[in-house]
């Protein structure tokens, strides 16, 4: 399977004045797969080293972080030369604080080393660092599930990607029958979402998303749990930040899915469960989009702190919890729950294109869903997103009339097309707006 982030390796390994890289990401995303692949493809002389199941290496790192010793205590236990310039790639980093406190010391005093260190964004970001974290002398990238286009090309759809692309840029609409096709395909990426293992189970099973066993999510639910057990200073911290996770599918589910601490728990407030959506927004299990008082650049100073929404880190991990059936997906039977699963798809599109997450909503008449703020042509511009077709966008043009940006946009089932400055584009094609047009 190809992977986007392949790209980001490929510049890190490109430039002379690189820095160790940490790449952070929930579970199974790809991490190791990916970065292993790429070593594969691109180094004669690369080491692999995972410190959950190679406890020797987390001794080294207890005994020193001289890069030097580590290097000849490296050599001994793989029983191999480590040459200057060669790749090592540290899995489960965040089972010792020392190894990456280490790789300030890599990049200071050994910077001839490719050092690679890959680990849940859980314990990097999470764990109480007794010694220094390595700021700044690391480059520090999150990795994300799957996105849409990555799906296509396991699925070996590279040539409705590209048709995809022109008519984006050409700004006309697809042949009917393709655009039925894409939009079949994007239904079954929402219930079967960007995590590899589920995309090669449904590929394996004929892309028959009838076979994709719910089992999978279920561990995944399970692995996370634990997590929240393991990265948590106490019991009852693990249990308010489990209690945090397991409510988002019913707090999207409501008409207005802002989050709201009493559907978390009767009579739970701020004080008792801020602290654990902060560790879940930290950890990469869920998205928080941030509402704004003001709708203009730059968002984030407008935000309101009160005032936002969870989405789940994949789309088929919410598929799953919340047990909707691949036919409810594809049906134009009204349903509020399709539209939630639709806005965490686009939600988790954007992370995974580096958007910051906003939503504008003062009042009952107006609701902006997210913003774009990419392209300095268009300005600031508004995103309204829809779950079926032909559906009026009666908050997008009250905004247009009150604020007269350059440009709206729409997501919604229908081709792609442009009138009166909104431009729709259908829902297959989100990860389009990462290409700055």
């Amino acid at each position: 399977m190809y992977r986007k982030f392949e790209e980001v390796l490929r510049v890190w390994d490109k430039d002379p004045g690189r820095k160790p890289l940490l790449v952070a990401g929930a579970r199974q995303v790809g991490k190791t797969w990916t970065i292993r692949q790429f070593c594969k493809e691109n180094y004669k002389d690369w080491l692999y080293i995972n410190l959950e199941k190679q406890s020797g290496y987390l001794e080294i790192f207890e005994k020193t972080l001289d890069p030097g010793i580590i290097i000849r205590l490296m050599e001994q236990l793989s029983g191999r030369r480590i040459n200057a310039g060669a790749t090592i790639f540290i899995d489960e980093i965040q089972q010792s604080e020392r190894a990456i406190t280490s790789l300030k010391y890599f990049c200071e005093d050994a910077h001839e080393y490719k050092i690679i260190g890959a680990g849940s964004l859980l314990g990097i970001k999470i764990n109480r660092f007794e010694t220094s974290f390595p700021v700044g002398k690391v480059e520090i990238r999150n990795m994300y599930p799957m996105d849409f286009e990555e799906f296509l090309l396991a699925c070996d759809e590279d040539i409705l990607i590209n048709s995809i692309r022109e008519s984006y840029m050409e700004r006309n609409p697809l042949i009917q029958g393709i655009h039925e096709k894409a939009l079949s395909c994007f239904e079954d990426y929402l219930f079967v979402g960007g995590m590899p293992e589920a995309v090669k189970v449904y590929i394996s099973e004929d892309k028959n998303t009838e076979l994709v066993d719910d089992l999978f999510y279920d561990n995944i639910a399970l692995a996370y749990q634990a997590d929240m057990t393991k990265y948590t200073q106490s019991s009852a911290e693990g249990v308010r930040i489990g209690r945090v996770y397991q409510s988002v599918p019913g707090q999207l589910a409501r008409e207005n899915p802002k989050f709201m601490y009493k559907a978390v728990r009767e009579n739970a407030n701020k004080r008792d469960y801020r602290t654990a959506v902060d560790w879940l927004c930290a950890s990469g299990l869920v998205y928080r989009v941030n509402n704004v008082k003001i709708p203009q650049s730059p968002l984030k100073v407008y935000e309101d702190e009160n005032a936002y929404k969870l989405y789940m880190s994949d789309v088929g991990i919410l598929s799953h919890r919340a047990g909707i059936s691949r036919r409810v997906i594809g049906s134009n039977e009204p349903n509020i729950f399709r539209g939630a699963i639709t806005e965490n798809y686009v939600v988790q599109q954007m992370a995974a294109m580096g958007y910051d997450l906003h939503y504008y909503k003062p009042d009952e008449s107006m609701e902006i869903d997210l913003f774009l703020d990419n392209v300095e042509e268009y300005g600031l511009q508004p995103i309204e997103i829809k779950a079926s077709r032909h559906r009026r966008s009666t908050s997008l043009k009250n905004y247009c009339r009150k604020y007269a940006p350059k440009r709206a946009i729409k997501l919604s089932k229908d081709n792609f097309g442009e009138a009166d400055g909104i431009f729709t584009i259908p829902l297959y094609a989100v990860d389009c707006l990462g290409n700055g047009a």
